[in-house]
């Protein structure tokens, strides 16, 4: 985070707009994770109002730097005073849909964060999917023979890891259920 030299009238004037700020309605839907999320839109329509009436405004920059791409979010106050900050998600693909989308959820996420907008971030998995690398045939195998050997509920786990089969799961998955498959496996 960056910020001008002083941001004592921009704290204050913030403290008061976040008062004046309720929460995001989580009114789109998520398919992917069948779950609803706050879009761009509720927060800016949560938020704009308030900010104005406190002589806050705020501009967002989208960017692409080495592989990442995100926005800058910079708060500006009537006095002169601002912060700013970055926020990026490295990019699956280097096209123009996967830029748009990661720099709408920037946009969003960077918004809640800065203003404080309470919302739950149900989408964000969704946004970063595609960057992540599933699991091979082989690591399927072994969670599934584990889960047997252990008596696991495979829902549950299934639930746990916000998957609804086994090859959904990513490799950064894997690496967290394994050691715990393999001490519950050992405890039996």
């Amino acid at each position: 985070m960056q910020t001008s030299p002083e941001i004592n009238e921009l704290a204050t004037a913030l403290a008061v707009a976040q008062g004046q700020m309720g929460s995001a309605i989580k009114g789109s839907d998520n398919s992917y994770l069948r779950s609803k999320y706050a879009d761009l839109s509720s927060v800016i329509s949560v938020l704009k109002k308030p900010l104005a009436d406190n002589g806050i405004s705020y501009v967002q920059f989208p960017f692409s730097r080495e592989g990442f791409v995100g926005v800058t979010t910079r708060l500006m106050h009537s006095s002169g005073q601002w912060m700013e900050g970055d926020f990026s998600i490295p990019a699956a693909k280097n096209d123009a849909h996967t830029y748009g989308t990661i720099v709408t959820y920037c946009r969003r996420f960077s918004l809640q964060s800065i203003v404080g907008i309470p919302a739950e971030d149900d989408d964000g998995n969704a946004a970063t999917q595609a960057t992540k690398t599933l699991i091979n045939a082989e690591q399927v195998a072994l969670i599934k023979a584990l889960i047997s050997e252990t008596n696991t509920n495979e829902s549950k786990f299934l639930k746990a890891y916000n998957v609804s089969a086994i090859d959904e799961m990513t490799t950064e998955q894997f690496d967290n259920a394994l050691p715990l498959l393999e001490s519950k496996k050992s405890a039996s």
